[in-house]
């Protein structure tokens, strides 16, 4: 153990030092950090929660990637394709695409008694992919599709079924606006809430046989392909795999292809999230910045304090650089004392909300029911070695005062 270490922990821990002006400074200042660490872990994983959770969501409702018709059309009346094309299904070999799957939409109008309301069916066939609508029902299963018959079943929303006061096995009538009109009668089979409410009230799941139909389209053509990857990071290396095998491909008709992310059908979405990582930028720009001042101030406060001793340490022959070394040491331990805490408190708080979601949230406006958290153990470390490093920084300039102690006039210092 060197002596500067050695002397820096005398000054941290003998009991006498209880009395001294530095002692509750020091303490608010460890405190400080402790929050500030806090805080900065819970901004990071509100943000990645928050990131992660409405991209599943939306996501769950599409796909990472979608190839339709290349047309101007942006209603939910699509124009058809084939469905034999040269990369379904042979497209999921491809690296970093797991799952590809055909849709059509229809929009149309629910009618009871009492109400209606405007919706969108999304037409689906046996390859499908359940497991978001699964993960998210909240009455009865999903529709079973086959090539033989038509499956006159309908997933809803609590949403629209609260709306509309449907509940499970109920009937419900479709109109769909054409010359003439048409009806459809669905049987309601299952129930789900993803809490993303712009969806919820919006999409309902049918056989795509019936979208075909009510089209007039064959049983080969379909409103487009879903394709979905194994990693959102990967994204625009998935599209550019996607585009190169369908963005160039032309139809029978002589038109071509479109291919776009879920960030090009959503970008009000996404761009909304990316709002957050600003937000917790400046969070931690500020945090680490009070932190700062706060160690900076409780070190020169220290320093004063303790002119008499740095007096009689130059005196004894040690440099400005061994005199400074421990008050460094000094403000280095508390900066660890200040993140240990920091990273208990902000952890425990993590834990709480993650498995009690204690704080709740407008869905309408959030597109969640609570708060999400997703706790990065990565994202923790870097929090700790930024805060380490640059509180370590600041406390320099308050030791860059002992140089201008002399030893004469500092023995004699009251």
């Amino acid at each position: 153990m060197s002596w500067e270490f050695f002397t820096a922990k005398k000054i941290i821990f003998q009991r006498v030092n209880e009395t001294r002006i530095s002692r509750p400074i020091i303490n608010i200042a460890v405190v400080g950090i402790a929050l500030g660490m806090a805080v900065m872990i819970l901004s990071v994983a509100i943000v990645t929660g928050f990131k992660d959770t409405i991209r599943q969501k939306v996501v769950g409702f599409g796909s990472h990637i979608e190839i339709t018709n290349y047309d101007d059309n942006n209603s939910f009346e699509s124009i058809p394709i084939p469905k034999n094309q040269s990369f379904y299904p042979g497209i999921e070999k491809s690296p970093e695409i797991t799952h590809i799957q055909v849709f059509a939409t229809k929009a149309g109008i629910i009618k009871t008694d009492k109400d209606f309301q405007g919706i969108v069916l999304k037409g689906v066939d046996k390859d499908y992919d359940w497991h978001f609508i699964k993960k998210n029902l909240v009455a009865g299963k999903v529709i079973q599709i086959n090539d033989s018959e038509k499956n006159n079943g309908i997933l809803i929303s609590k949403k629209i079924a609260d709306l509309l006061h449907l509940k499970l096995g109920d009937k419900m009538v479709i109109y769909f606006i054409e010359d003439p009109p048409r009806i459809r009668k669905f049987l309601i089979k299952g129930i789900y809430n993803t809490g993303l409410e712009e969806f919820d009230k919006l999409f309902a799941f049918v056989d795509i046989k019936h979208i075909q139909k009510l089209n007039n389209w064959t049983k080969n053509q379909v409103g487009g392909f879903e394709i979905s990857i194994d990693n959102f990071d990967h994204l625009d290396d998935a599209y550019k795999q996607v585009f190169l095998m369908a963005g160039n491909s032309f139809l029978p008709d002589g038109s071509r292809l479109k291919v776009q992310t879920i960030l090009d059908k959503y970008p009000y979405i996404f761009d909304w999230i990316e709002l957050f990582n600003t937000n917790v930028y400046v969070i931690i720009i500020l945090l680490l910045m009070v932190a700062g001042i706060n160690m900076s101030s409780g070190i020169l406060i220290l320093i004063l304090e303790r002119t008499n001793l740095i007096g009689t340490l130059k005196a004894l022959g040690a440099t400005n650089g061994s005199v400074a070394r421990i008050f460094l040491q000094v403000g280095s331990i508390m900066v660890g004392k200040g993140l240990l805490y920091g990273n208990i408190l902000g952890v425990i708080l993590c834990f709480l909300q993650q498995y009690f979601k204690l704080v709740k949230l407008d869905p309408e406006s959030y597109y969640v029911s609570y708060v999400p958290i997703h706790l990065n153990f990565i994202h923790i470390l870097l929090l700790n070695v930024g805060s380490l490093v640059f509180t370590s920084l600041v406390l320099i300039l308050p030791t860059l005062i002992i140089a201008r102690i002399k030893p004469s006039k500092a023995i004699k210092f009251n």
